[in-house]
């Protein structure tokens, strides 16, 4: 059972809501999410573009644009290298788009998630050798293939790496290495994506071959901002900034692959906002390097002709959708396997599911996460070994323990709240008993604490307080939404909806007496209902929205968590 913890912080809400022009209440919730000084609040409540540092002060920026002029000029063949998820799809898009308008000859490969594995590999470094290529340029890839960089310079290559995952312990021996986490990096902000990263190149490359820079803050800015909810970073600082702009380009984008995408899934453009990419259009572009070939997802970015763009978003619509039927049955064998074994008692959750697609593994991972709250490997068995992705809680970096057993792995990478891995099959019962022998959290670590901002009675709640909580989005990791509470809460009414079921639309009054309309979403619904027969009265946790349906607008509460 999680725990509920209502956050009290102190501060003059009328003179932060004067000087701001928010209401005090708004003001208390923007000093829960500790923002304190002026320059950052003002920054959170309407920082735009000028708030972005110059991508000049990234390490690597100055010397592999200098790199990459002289290899245009002199038409050497350059490929860039990304990988099967978003945020690689969405880099290699940015750096293609981008390389291609100042005249580079390049091309593109994607590695595929079950015949290559994560990142660079010989064979991807082959393929480029015998196309010609002169370099590689790597995306959301390359700072953990030292070996593979290092084959890649004994065959006279030039290799640009960038990248933005955590340095390992050698870093590859590439001719340039372009990641924010770079220790000696004097770049302020270091949360960026890969495709941020690639962005921030592209924004410096086109600035020095004498394009105007607005020229970048368009669709290539629009693509960093999908990626960075799609690979779910922390919506801080720049992030922020980038999602936010994002959002406004993606609602009025005439760009065909996003325009069809959007349609074949039917999102209102006026609404369209950071939970669509990470739960709609996000997933799609995944599904892609996931069941099939990322490639796809690629030509459907670099589609100029609408209706080819349309069929092609309708493909990976369709393969999301299997992709969801297949995450189900995953989900349930690796409850069933915790439910019926010795792993329930583990503090580290090692599931091994050897008939599950391994690709499907980082998302039954989280969603095991999610209902147990420890940290979870699920591996699966691939074509020439056990692959694996973990998902963790905020006191755990899996990465670092990981780095503890690192000789049990054939290959490891990833950061302090997900990883990536290869293992030897007669590894995982070694994995999973040093994993927990090393493991300290506690039990107090191991219980949920979900934080609230205030109890907020229903006669609180109105359309104009939904309206100013929009000044608070773009919303997701480390800028949650808030979060309220209502004490003593009647169940009036309710009926299960939804094509599966998971969805139970309420008739709720609180203690004020105030009614409104409730939606939870649940995947345990047999539970829930068998909790309300025995509960005439129960506290809740609550966002308020506007529920539009049929052209009408009326106010619900979106109920995230009861006891």
């Amino acid at each position: 059972m999680a725990k509920w913890m209502e956050i009290r912080k102190g501060a003059d809400f009328q003179a932060i809501g004067k000087q701001f022009h928010i209401t005090p209440f708004t003001a208390r919730l923007i000093r829960n999410k500790d923002i304190v000084d002026d320059a950052a609040i003002q920054e959170y409540l309407y920082g735009g573009l000028e708030c972005l540092y110059p991508a000049s002060l990234m390490k690597g920026i100055p010397e592999a644009v200098c790199l990459l002029q002289e290899k245009i000029r002199t038409g050497a063949k350059i490929r860039i290298i990304g990988d099967y998820d978003i945020d690689g799809v969405c880099a290699t898009y940015i750096l293609l788009k981008g390389l291609r308008t100042v005249g580079a000859k390049v091309d593109t490969d994607i590695p595929d998630r079950k015949k290559d594995g994560y990142g660079l590999n010989i064979e991807l470094v082959q393929r480029a050798l015998d196309a010609g290529v002169d370099t590689i340029v790597t995306c959301d890839n390359g700072i953990a293939a030292p070996a593979e960089i290092a084959f890649a310079k004994e065959q006279g290559m030039t290799v640009i790496v960038t990248d933005h995952h955590e340095l390992q312990e050698i870093l590859p021996p590439a001719d340039v290495i372009v990641n924010p986490r770079q220790p000696d990096c004097d770049y302020p902000f270091k949360k960026l994506c890969g495709a941020a990263v690639a962005w921030k190149l592209i924004l410096e490359l086109w600035k020095q071959s004498g394009y105007p820079e607005e020229m970048a803050y368009g669709e290539l800015l629009m693509f960093a901002g999908f990626a960075t909810v799609g690979d779910v970073m922390d919506l801080v600082g720049e992030n922020r900034i980038l999602v936010k702009e994002a959002l406004k380009l993606l609602r009025g984008t005439v760009h065909p692959g996003m325009s069809a995408l959007i349609e074949v899934n039917e999102i209102p453009r006026d609404r369209l906002a950071a939970f669509y990419i990470g739960f709609v259009l996000g997933p799609c572009i995944n599904a892609s390097g996931r069941l099939d070939t990322a490639k796809r997802a690629l030509e459907l970015l670099d589609t100029e002709i609408p209706m080819l763009a349309k069929e092609r978003a309708r493909e990976l619509k369709d393969l999301n959708d299997d992709r969801k039927e297949l995450t189900e049955k995953g989900v349930e064998a690796a409850i069933e396997l915790i439910e019926s074994g010795n792993l329930k008692d583990d503090r580290v959750l090692v599931v091994y599911l050897p008939d599950c697609h391994e690709s499907l593994a980082g998302i039954i991972a989280g969603r095991i996460r999610e209902r147990y709250y420890r940290p979870v490997f699920v591996l699966t068995r691939g074509e020439d070994a056990v692959k694996g992705s973990g998902r963790s809680i905020e006191t755990y970096s899996m990465f670092d323990e990981m780095t503890k057993c690192k000789e049990l792995f054939a290959k490891y990478g990833g950061h302090p709240m997900a990883a990536g891995l290869s293992i030897p099959e007669e590894n995982i019962d070694e994995f999973r008993r040093r994993i927990n022998e090393m493991c300290t959290l506690t039990d107090q670590e191991l219980t949920e604490v979900i934080h609230i901002d205030m109890a907020l009675p229903f006669s609180y709640v109105s359309e104009a307080m939904v309206e100013e909580l929009e000044l608070l989005e773009p919303f997701g990791k480390s800028n949650t939404k808030p979060v309220f509470a209502a004490r003593n809460v009647q169940v009036l009414e309710s009926r299960v909806l939804g094509r599966n079921g998971n969805v139970l639309r309420m008739k709720l009054r609180d203690e004020s007496g105030s009614v409104l309309e409730g939606i939870l979403f649940c995947d345990n619904m047999n539970e829930v209902l068998m909790d309300l027969q025995k509960k005439p009265m129960m506290h809740i946790l609550y966002y308020p929205e506007i529920n539009e349906f049929r052209g009408q607008r009326n106010l619900q509460l979106r109920v995230l968590n009861y006891c």
